[in-house]
């Protein structure tokens, strides 16, 4: 999954993290059961109350549609794809030259609060000047609000009520339902044309995905991390996108994951533990990235660098149909190219 730099043990460990079927049915099939949500889990409400379950299992409510949002930059990005603006986002928005972070997506940072733009930042005198309706954000651990500061929720939290999207612990599908599902509640059309053909979108990679796996067996693919003392190998069977990938029969590394179940720290001494034929890379801000790593001479010994297999990967994907069909094509591109070379 992702990786917060400035973080505490634990977060850091969220953070490090990166972390199959038949589409037609895979759609609503490989979901994730108890974890997996319904159109009907929130009303829409042109005029009277509005309310939402999340998947907490708590319902959020408001005496009118909510116009005043506050939400993860991720899930705003998400969010502004159906339609739905916010008003104030908190999480990895603006880069250090000013630019839209890669979690932004087609955000206008410009026109946003940006209420905290890193790990454990989050004014919270800003969040109440905007007199908020809601507060959204992803879920990577249980009743765990991405992003919000544990030492500040409390204030947080009685200032609106809040709600928490999975983006763990179930597959892709059903996390681009519950945004799905959340938008429409606020009031998105859903089923309007760029909606469905985003969807179609979708669903054609995940058949190129599918298709390519099979027809070229026994790639396997390790998702990583790097800061300039660790290597961070992660499960893929965690984050929503890589369990995705896995169920439309992609190989990937298996690590041995400390007490979180997310990743497994390596040593740069240690970092060719496990072989790999294409390696996808976080391409968060504040990760290193491939470019960065020329002076780590393991690095360049390993068999996906020296092929030129190693791809980026969006560790957080932003959980709109038209935001991950690009992802999902690109992997099966990759994986369609890839040889055998661990």
């Amino acid at each position: 999954m992702p990786l917060a730099r400035a973080s505490l043990p634990t977060r850091r460990g969220l953070l490090a993290m990166g972390g199959a079927i038949g589409v037609g049915t895979a759609l609503t099939a490989c979901g994730g059961g108890k974890k997996s949500g319904s159109a009907d889990s929130g009303t829409t409400a042109k005029s009277g109350p509005w309310s939402f379950k999340d998947d907490r299992g708590r319902t959020a409510e408001t005496k009118a549609l909510p116009k005043n949002i506050v939400a993860f930059t991720g899930t705003a990005a998400a969010l502004f794809d159906y339609g739905i603006e916010v008003k104030g986002v908190f999480g990895p928005t603006k880069t250090k030259d000013g630019k839209a972070d890669v979690q932004a997506g087609d955000l206008d940072i410009t026109k946003v609060e940006i209420i905290g733009n890193t790990y454990g930042e989050f004014s919270v005198e800003k969040y109440a000047a905007l007199q908020p309706d809601v507060l959204i954000t992803d879920m990577w651990q249980k009743d765990v609000l991405w992003y919000v500061p544990d030492n500040s929720k409390d204030k947080i939290l009685k200032l609106a009520p809040s709600v928490a999207l999975w983006a763990a612990d179930q597959s892709m599908p059903a996390a681009l339902q519950r945004r799905v599902d959340l938008a429409g509640s606020l009031g998105a059309d859903v089923h309007a044309k760029k909606v469905t053909d985003a969807k179609a979108a979708f669903e054609k990679a995940s058949a190129r995905l599918r298709a390519a796996a099979k027809a070229n067996p026994g790639i396997r693919v390790l998702l990583g991390s790097a800061s300039p003392d660790l290597f961070y190998v992660s499960e893929a069977k965690r984050s929503c996108d890589t369990r995705y990938f896995q169920e439309l029969g992609v190989e990937f590394v298996t690590p041995k994951v400390d007490s979180q179940g997310f990743f497994e720290s390596l040593s740069w001494e240690n970092v060719a533990k496990y072989p790999a034929d294409l390696i996808l890379m976080d391409n968060r801000t504040g990760t290193l990235q491939p470019s960065d790593l020329a002076g780590k001479p393991t690095w360049g010994q390993l068999p996906a660098v020296k092929a030129n297999q190693v791809a980026p990967r969006l560790t957080e994907p932003i959980y709109s149909y038209a935001r991950v069909a690009p992802i999902v094509d690109a992997l099966a591109q990759a994986i369609e190219k890839a040889k055998k070379v661990a």
